[in-house]
């Protein structure tokens, strides 16, 4: 079993204008030859100045999300195509704010996944559960279910990574233990080695995304089946981010 190279991403959410990509040069300058893959997904507005600021650098830019379609009439929508034109190499999908405010459901992820991939960009699918799934010991099921249903046949450790994000500790403070990181990583191991196989199952990275800062990162990354993190808040500025780059890079 091959390991891919560990993950460092940040997702700027709705957040950043020009002036920010200041925060990616101090952070490609922080990290000129880093032993981890740094992806940084800021506004669809700042992927193509981003990635053409990033080119001679480690660091990798992505998109938020994409449409299952490859083109057509859909307003205000970004097809996976253009991401790659515009320089993106990644694209997240699933997030718990997308299923939310937006209702997408596992199938629209899966959807928009089969279509990330098959145009070339790696497909960060994000898992999670709520605090009142949580506290009814349900996060495993929903877990699993959604495991299956947004993750398309096909997926390989060269075009997708898993984050896990339980919903209750996104942007909240609040982070699981690390027992509780460890059953569910451990969880979706399994379940993707079940389905995909042992060489590609085992090798597929698994983020941890939610309230992950400079210091809790090292405990986090220590923990069985941690190949990175999803850092939404502390990926903003480039003196949050680049602690927890290096210590991923420590965990290696």
């Amino acid at each position: 079993m091959t390991q891919a190279r560990k993950l460092a991403a940040g997702n700027w959410k709705m957040n950043g204008n020009r002036a920010a990509l200041a925060e990616l040069e101090a952070l490609a300058r922080a990290h000129p030859d880093p032993s981890v893959d740094i992806l940084i997904c800021p506004p669809a507005t700042l992927i193509q100045t981003a990635s053409a600021a990033m080119a001679d650098t480690a660091i990798q830019i992505g998109g938020q999300d994409c449409h299952a379609k490859e083109s057509g009439a859909h307003t205000g929508d970004i097809s996976a195509d253009m991401l790659i034109d515009a320089g993106a190499t990644s694209v997240i999908l699933g997030h718990s704010e997308r299923r939310e405010d937006h209702e997408e459901s596992s199938e629209d992820v899966r959807a928009k996944a089969r279509t990330a991939q098959a145009a070339g960009l790696v497909a960060i699918i994000c898992v999670g559960e709520s605090l009142d799934q949580r506290e009814a010991n349900n996060t495993l099921d929903i877990i699993g279910g959604q495991l299956a249903a947004s993750l398309p046949d096909g997926c390989t450790a060269a075009n997708t990574v898993v984050a896990y994000e339980p919903i209750w500790a996104i942007g909240t403070g609040k982070v699981p233990t690390t027992a509780q990181i460890d059953e569910v990583h451990d969880f979706i191991r399994t379940r993707l080695i079940r389905r995909f196989g042992e060489a590609e199952g085992g090798a597929l990275p698994l983020l941890y995304g939610g309230s992950v800062k400079p210091g809790n990162a090292v405990e986090i990354f220590a923990t069985d089946n941690v190949d990175g993190a999803l850092v939404g808040g502390a990926s903003l500025k480039a003196g949050d981010f680049s602690p927890i780059i290096s210590a991923l890079e420590a965990s290696t």
